[in-house]
């Protein structure tokens, strides 16, 4: 049975992850800088406490691992600077460990977006390409939580954004974890890039449409344009 480490296992894609590789029968360990309450655990999983930038809690971590998928993330700030230099000390205890396939879960050309939490991303995806172990980049789409969080953003004021000359191809977290555990499964010394995007393209207009019916929000569908380099960087499809 392998062992498959989850860096960051915690949060969104990370659990989804454990979830996934638990129901396949895998054994999974979670690595996270703080441990979830017994509640939130999911189980047949065991959770591990590990500063992979510190350096604390690591060996333990990684104590057998074969296989890991880093799903580390972080929205502003600090950790979002500090985001390339946690996912390089993943590759170097990865490393010491001798784990034989190491999988990154990115953004879709993410090095073509001037924000900062995509240039974070791409500093990440280069590390692990550059890296001379193993390594998979998992270059996902949009998840359809960040989608559907949008829409009710603002729709708590009335008004469901359609931005405008935007269309996304949105995937459910549990379908990017299941290209994430088979790809850190997958056999051979190659390193791989690979893309995992949703089943089809939507303009925002018809994404707001399907969230509004599904969800019974009486707010207004608004078309509106997105200002500054995120906008250009949808509205060429680059997402």
């Amino acid at each position: 049975m392998v062992l498959i480490a989850v860096v960051g296992g915690t949060g969104l894609a990370g659990r989804a992850v454990v979830h996934h590789t638990v129901s396949a029968g895998h054994q999974v360990r979670s690595l996270s800088r703080h441990l979830p309450a017994m509640e939130q655990q999911i189980g047949g999983a065991e959770y591990v406490q590990a500063d992979l930038r510190a350096g604390t809690g690591v060996t333990t971590a990684f104590a057998g691992v074969e296989v890991l998928i880093d799903t580390l993330n972080a929205s502003s700030g600090a950790s979002l600077r500090a985001l390339p230099v946690t996912s390089g000390a993943v590759l170097n205890a990865a490393a010491q460990a001798e784990v034989r396939r190491c999988v990154l879960l990115t953004i879709v050309n993410a090095g073509e977006c001037a924000m900062g939490y995509y240039q974070a991303q791409a500093a990440r995806a280069r590390s692990y390409e550059k890296s001379k172990l193993t390594t998979t980049v998992v270059a996902a789409t949009q998840f359809h939580n960040l989608v559907a969080g949008i829409f009710a953003g603002g729709a708590k004021i009335g008004v469901i954004p359609a931005f405008m000359g935007v269309s996304v191809q949105p995937i459910s977290t549990a379908d990017v974890a299941a290209v994430l555990v088979a790809e850190a499964l997958r056999g051979g010394r190659e390193s791989e890039y690979v893309l995992a995007g949703g089943p089809a393209v939507h303009s925002m207009q018809e994404l707001a449409l399907m969230w509004k019916q599904a969800t019974g929000s009486k707010a207004l569908i608004s078309p509106m344009p997105l200002p500054g380099s995120f906008d250009a960087f949808l509205r060429a499809g680059k997402n």
